[in-house]
């Protein structure tokens, strides 16, 4: 496994290629936030971890992209959850 996160704009998802199979996440953009609306896994890579590796390879790209992010997939949004250290992409609800 490369462990290398790949921003596929065409297909607007980030992609994580394993042993021939492919995780991917989905998203939409807006001007200035990112919002993650599905998340999948092939089921042959179940259990290794690759879920995490493409969120948090997905999270770092955004991060240096300088956008926010809507985590409105259960995948990400549990991701970010426990991993405290992505909290400040998230995007603020309106006061």
């Amino acid at each position: 496994m490369s462990n290398t996160v790949h921003n596929d704009t065409a297909n607007h998802r980030f992609t994580l290629d394993v042993d021939g199979h492919i995780a991917f996440t989905q998203y939409r953009l807006s001007p200035g936030v990112i919002t993650f609306v599905h998340t999948e896994v092939p089921k042959e890579l179940g259990g290794r971890g690759i879920g995490s590796a493409l969120a948090r390879g997905a999270l770092e790209q955004v991060r240096a992209l300088g956008l926010k992010v809507v985590a409105r997939c259960p995948f990400i949004a549990g991701f970010i959850a426990k991993n405290p250290e992505f909290n400040d992409l998230l995007q603020q609800p309106p006061a």
